[in-house]
């Protein structure tokens, strides 16, 4: 990858101490590129904070260890993290609350047995929209009559891969198709569905063979996948801390971790 031009940088940058180390331009620019942002305001302050923190974590390294700043090793600022960060263990009552009150993220997503045949048509293409819509009725209907002709329709009619596969795309979890598939996945009955469902890529004749809900998972299946995320949750939190703590003892001019951006952010 390559760096970015100083003249494109947002705007001036103010100047930038860590301590004694002054944070240039160039470097902020050179960063740019591995902080990808909605704006290049936004990537240049992601990059300004990267250099800021790296330059607290080896300054400190280096007076820990008694040796130059630019000598100092990842793994030498990594030892002294896992001596320095307090990081408590959450305890059963910590993770049941937890647990409980986030049951959305220890679940089974729901699943749904699909297939399909689908009858291409541009977003943009009004006339071909029309006529595929219609077609898609018409083997609706054909279906309704006679509905051991999936296959056979789907091979002949559908313009998606699985047409080989009689349209079938097996079991889905959300994500794993279309986004308006599946938005309207989680509400379709068994069966074949009564209208061509529209997508981006055309229109969709949809059976749905079967389904299963989602299934919220037992505490004693989850309890060491709560744990973990509570412990990286108090790890990020006491990084953070570390961190402004480091600021506040070593100095920082013309920026600021705190106001910057979230929490997230600042451990990255």
């Amino acid at each position: 990858m390559q760096s970015i031009p100083l003249e494109t940088l947002p705007t001036t940058f103010p100047t930038i101490q860590v301590g004694d180390v002054q944070i240039e331009e160039s470097a902020i620019a050179g960063e740019m590129q591995f902080h990808p942002a909605a704006s290049r305001e936004a990537a240049a302050i992601a990059a300004a904070r990267a250099l800021v923190i790296q330059q607290l974590l080896r300054q400190q390294a280096a007076h820990q260890n008694r040796q130059p700043a630019d000598e100092v090793c990842e793994s030498e600022i990594a030892a002294m993290l896992e001596r320095e960060l307090a990081v408590p263990e959450p305890d059963d009552n910590a993770c049941r609350r937890y647990h409980a009150a986030h049951p959305e993220r220890f679940s089974h997503p729901p699943r749904f047995k699909v297939r399909h045949i689908l009858l291409a048509a541009a977003p943009d293409d009004t006339s071909a929209r029309d006529t595929e819509f219609q077609r898609a009725e018409r083997l609706i209907d054909e279906l309704k009559a006679t509905p051991e002709r999936f296959t056979e329709l789907a091979q002949r009619h559908s313009r998606c891969p699985s047409a080989m596969e009689g349209g079938g795309l097996g079991w889905l979890i959300p994500g794993q198709t279309v986004e308006e598939l599946d938005r309207a996945l989680v509400f379709l009955p068994m069966g074949l569905h009564d209208r061509p469902l529209p997508s981006r890529y055309g229109w969709h004749v949809v059976h749905v063979d079967a389904r299963e809900e989602a299934k919220t998972l037992e505490w004693e299946d989850v309890v060491e996948h709560v744990r973990h995320e509570l412990r990286e949750q108090a790890t990020r939190m006491a990084l953070r801390h570390y961190l402004l703590e480091l600021e506040s003892r070593i100095g920082v001019k013309g920026f600021s971790l705190a106001e910057s951006e979230p929490d997230s952010v600042l451990i990255q």
